[in-house]
């Protein structure tokens, strides 16, 4: 890690996922969660936080949707928002980040049939999320990447 590197702490979190079929194999899933504070940091050195929003549309296609074991993969993307930014460098001074950042997501999952309605899901999805770090009311200073991997378990109900 190169000194000027920005770090960003990790987190594990709860998140909602809402799937709509339009086919037996194809369907749309949203997911969705609270807003996160993350600790950043400069070589080791705390210097503030910053939260993110991130919502993430994902197209997904089912291999074998009748089966009692349901493989899927998933692709989309993720509109993070950033606010509640508080972030100072001593000797530089505070900082800024964009408010928005756009990327790809994809995804391989599982259900998994326990019952007619109910079942058992298990995902990993790999999210691209970043924004420049800019100084307040100046140029590009650095960048922060998040890049997530996400690892989901859970259960599901089927309308």
């Amino acid at each position: 890690m190169a000194a000027d590197e920005i770090h960003v702490s990790s987190k594990a979190i709860a998140e909602l996922d809402i799937s709509y079929f339009f086919t037996k194999n194809i369907a749309a899933e949203l997911v969705l969660t609270y807003p996160q504070e993350h600790n950043v940091s400069v070589a080791g050195t705390k210097i503030g936080t910053v939260r993110e929003l991130p919502p993430t549309l994902l197209l997904q296609y089912h291999f074998m949707p009748d089966a009692k074991f349901r493989p899927y993969v998933g692709a989309g993307i993720n509109d993070t928002r950033f606010s509640s930014i508080d972030l100072n460098v001593p000797g530089v001074g505070d900082l800024e980040v964009d408010k928005d950042s756009f990327g790809l997501a994809l995804q391989v999952g599982m259900d998994v049939q326990l019952s007619k309605q109910w079942f058992f899901n298990v995902d990993l999805k790999k999210v691209k999320m970043g924004t420049d770090v800019k100084l307040a009311g100046g140029g590009k200073v650095s960048s922060i990447d998040i890049d997530p991997w996400l690892f989901g378990v859970g259960i599901g109900y089927r309308f």
